[in-house]
């Protein structure tokens, strides 16, 4: 029995993965959705997707809210479009929906299947020649538009990298700092819970313990670890 799925993807946990969800179940209610939070425009890395792509067989839908949920990588994008395709995996975009696969399997159903035989050499060769060129000109357009789509997602992506570098050079051009203060420490639980580990049992701080064996104590690598014991120090001082 045929299956359907639904592949959501965000960038970020802050972002709101819903609409995808509604979007799809809304056209596929009996969609299986699989979630997905993954930065990067590579399909390397994508531990749900690959999940997915190992369990979808022939005669499987896989439903995306919109081609960049696939990919936003032209390449790889038309690469695993591609490989689905020859799988006989139906892929459908809701969004942009003359590329689904079911519109470039039609158009290899239109291709001209005809030889033409007359006797004559050469009128056969030609008109034999016209057709090849009209079917390669017919799957050539087909693909573009798979192409065309996936790198448009591509050029969001690049576009939003170039307007975020021209903020960042304009705020830094207008005197505003960008980034973390320097000199300032990053407080975290981990580090609190650290340094009163290290305030317990160092020797440096009325402990037992000499930096080696309050290292292995704390579990802290050798840079973290003499990193927490300054800043510890600097905090005792004021």
């Amino acid at each position: 029995m045929c299956k359907t799925y639904g592949y959501c993807r965000i960038s970020r946990k802050t972002q709101n993965i819903d609409r995808q969800v509604r979007n799809i179940l809304a056209a596929y209610p009996e969609a299986k959705i699989y979630k997905e939070v993954f930065t990067g425009t590579k399909l390397q890395g994508r531990k749900t997707l690959d999940t997915l792509l190992k369990q979808v067989r022939k005669g499987d839908t896989i439903v995306y809210d919109s081609v960049s949920r696939m990919s936003r990588n032209a390449y790889e994008g038309c690469q695993l479009y591609e490989e689905l395709f020859n799988k006989g995996v139906e892929l459908v975009f809701i969004k942009e929906n003359h590329i689904n696969t079911s519109v470039y399997r039609e158009a290899l159903s239109k291709q001209i299947d005809i030889s033409i035989n007359t006797g004559d050499n050469a009128t056969d060769n030609l008109m034999n020649t016209i057709i090849d060129a009209l079917n390669k000109f017919q799957m050539d357009l087909a693909k573009k538009q798979i192409e065309l789509a996936f790198g448009q997602a591509q050029k969001e992506v690049d576009d939003l990298h170039k307007r975020t570098s021209e903020g960042i050079e304009t705020a830094r051009l207008n005197g505003k700092h960008i980034g973390g203060v320097p000199g300032k420490k990053l407080t975290t639980k981990k580090s609190k819970e650290k340094k009163i580990e290290i305030q317990k049992h160092s020797i440096d701080f009325g402990g037992t313990l000499n930096d080696v064996d309050c290292m292995k104590l704390t579990g802290l690598s050798r840079n973290t670890y003499y990193k927490y014991k300054r800043e510890l120090k600097s905090e005792l001082q004021e």
